[in-house]
């Protein structure tokens, strides 16, 4: 009797084994890769969207978070997305503008003033919501977007008005539109990956990067570029995207659990980068950093070519989306 309650117990403690080793190589490991510094807004968002796969897919997979470019910077990863390096990054919209040309267009300037009117065009644009379908051919699909803020100027000058920017080097990342708002704004322009832009200030490279509030923070930009001009020149949200590749393996319960995880990272992402812009910019004015408020005007009038010039290039793509933004604006007034 005591050597088959014996057998038994080892017969069981087997199979258990058993089991725990097949759940342990049925979980399946995903690569996120971005490039905002550990404990960003943007880190918090991708721990707890890794947090929210292995909660809702039950453990089938884990999501392994790369920050602060690890693995690549923003053009790369949407590359490796292509490729089958990394499974999901996250960057901003005029980033995968490479891929598809007609997202430069999210980036023109002053499309919206408030975040609320920005994530109304994000959620609600046909144009947008257009344009995010075509991704899936490119190799990438958006499952929600996440929030960074407007662009604003870091600079190692003054920035009261267009005029201090004549024979100033101004960084920007690979996206037309941005390029075309700083060179009519009065910068040259330096295309560069973000990963290096601290060091290209400090030497001298650059006078100065626009990045959202939360990047500039995140990143300490304000260290070496201390002037904080807030133009809020650019909306300049984060689409999160899975590569095509790996969205195309999941089951269809996995899909709807890892939407579920991106609409909530989302919700949760908008929320810090809203709630946290004052208390950065005091932060960073503790540290010594200046912020100032400049006179708008002169810097859109500056940039009213830029529509013109797009229209050269997009056509008739320009008004859709200029409408979108003008009819969410109306409908969502500035109080």
């Amino acid at each position: 009797m005591e050597r088959r309650n014996i057998l038994k117990s080892l017969t069981v403690a087997a199979l258990a084994l058993t089991v725990s080793g097949t759940s342990a190589m049925a979980e399946t490991v995903l690569r996120f890769s971005h490039t905002d510094n550990p404990g960003g807004s943007r880190d918090q968002a991708a721990n707890l969207f890794a947090e929210k796969v292995a909660e809702y897919t039950e453990g089938r997979y884990s999501v392994r978070v790369y920050p602060a470019g690890q693995l690549a910077n923003d053009p790369k990863a949407i590359e490796q997305l292509q490729l089958g390096g990394v499974d999901f990054t996250v960057s901003a919209t005029g980033s995968y503008a490479t891929h598809l040309p007609s997202l430069n267009l999210t980036a023109m300037p002053f499309l919206v003033d408030s975040f609320e009117q920005g994530w109304e065009l994000y959620d609600k644009s046909e144009w947008l919501q257009g344009e995010f379908d075509k991704l899936p051919e490119k190799g990438f699909r958006v499952l929600s977007t996440w929030e960074a803020g407007f662009r604003s100027f870091t600079t190692s000058m003054e920035l009261n008005s267009p005029a201090d920017a004549e024979g100033k080097k101004m960084r920007v990342y690979p996206n037309d539109m941005i390029r075309w708002t700083m060179e009519a704004i009065g910068f040259q322009t330096v295309v560069m990956p973000i990963t290096d832009v601290y060091l290209a200030i400090q030497q001298g490279t650059v006078n100065g990067q626009e990045n959202p509030v939360d990047t500039i923070n995140s990143l300490r930009f304000y260290e070496v570029a201390p002037f904080i001009t807030l133009t809020r020149h650019v909306y300049s949200p984060l689409p999160l995207t899975v590569a095509e590749k790996t969205w195309q393996g999941f089951s269809d319960a996995d899909k709807e659990a890892i939407s579920k995880a991106a609409a909530e990272s989302a919700a949760f992402s908008r929320d810090l980068v809203k709630s946290s812009v004052n208390s950065q910019l005091e932060a960073m004015e503790a540290a010594g950093a200046t912020v100032s408020v400049p006179e708008i005007g002169p810097f859109r009038d500056a940039v009213a070519s830029v529509y013109d010039k797009a229209r050269g290039v997009y056509g008739e793509e320009v008004d859709k989306l200029l409408a979108d933004a003008e009819n969410i604006r109306t409908a969502m007034p500035i109080n």
